[in-house]
């Protein structure tokens, strides 16, 4: 059965109340998921939710959900704006970041194209009051000017039927001439799950293929990657 936003949205706030405590399942980008690592906590006040530290590569690490240090060479011209899709914030120009037939990957869903990564991003606000990355460390590796990979070890902070929920996320960029060719968003971490990394390849099949129709109804849900007014 197909669910419009709304619905889910309002089925994750009744969720979220059964969950006090523990780790809720809450809709993002569409649908419901069981998120491994996350607290329905706001940390305490004047504290802020550590980030890991790797040390690889040109390194930039900040609280604020923008960065503000100097950035490598691969991030100056991607960070900035892959942040404004994590804030709800983005505009069309933010996507430029992205070659046309960029993938992008979750364990929720797996987009084809720039029209199809907007719809996965734009229909953050319509599950979420707020959503933003609030704590992060950025290595590169440039392998070729233009050219190499981008890992954001981050803190993803969500707001849904009242309740902060704290997500440990490690995304993965590839970069090829200065655009973003894949972007993978590691939940707590862990590899994604497909035919090449589980046991049994079919059962990765079926897996990669339920992301793929996560991904194609809630492109139908967004208007085929229509392009929308950011969140104020």
């Amino acid at each position: 059965m197909v669910l419009s936003l709304p619905a889910l949205a309002q089925t994750a706030a009744s969720r979220l109340r059964s969950y006090p405590r523990g780790f809720p399942s809450i809709p993002t980008r569409g649908f419901f998921v069981q998120l491994p690592t996350m607290a329905a906590t706001s940390p305490p006040a004047g504290e802020s939710v550590p980030a890991a530290n790797n040390s690889d590569q040109v390194e930039t690490s900040s609280s604020q959900s923008k960065p503000e240090q100097k950035l490598g060479n691969l991030s100056a011209n991607i960070i900035p704006h892959l942040f404004k899709l994590y804030d709800c914030t983005g505009t069309a120009a933010d996507y430029e970041i992205y070659a046309p037939k960029a993938v992008f990957e979750d364990p929720l869903m797996q987009a084809h194209g720039v029209k199809q990564i907007k719809s996965a991003f734009y229909s953050l606000p319509k599950i979420f009051k707020e959503a933003q990355i609030v704590e992060y460390t950025i290595t590169e590796e440039e392998t070729a000017p233009g050219s190499g990979e981008i890992r954001i070890d981050n803190v993803q902070r969500y707001k849904v039927a009242g309740k902060t929920i704290n997500m440990v996320s490690l995304i993965k960029l590839q970069v090829q001439d200065g655009k973003v060719v894949r972007h993978e968003d590691l939940w707590d971490k862990n590899p994604l799950k497909n035919r090449e990394t589980v046991k049994v390849p079919l059962m990765g099949r079926a897996l990669e293929g339920i992301r793929r129709g996560n991904m194609m109804v809630t492109h139908l849900l967004m208007g085929f990657g229509k392009d929308h007014n950011p969140k104020n």
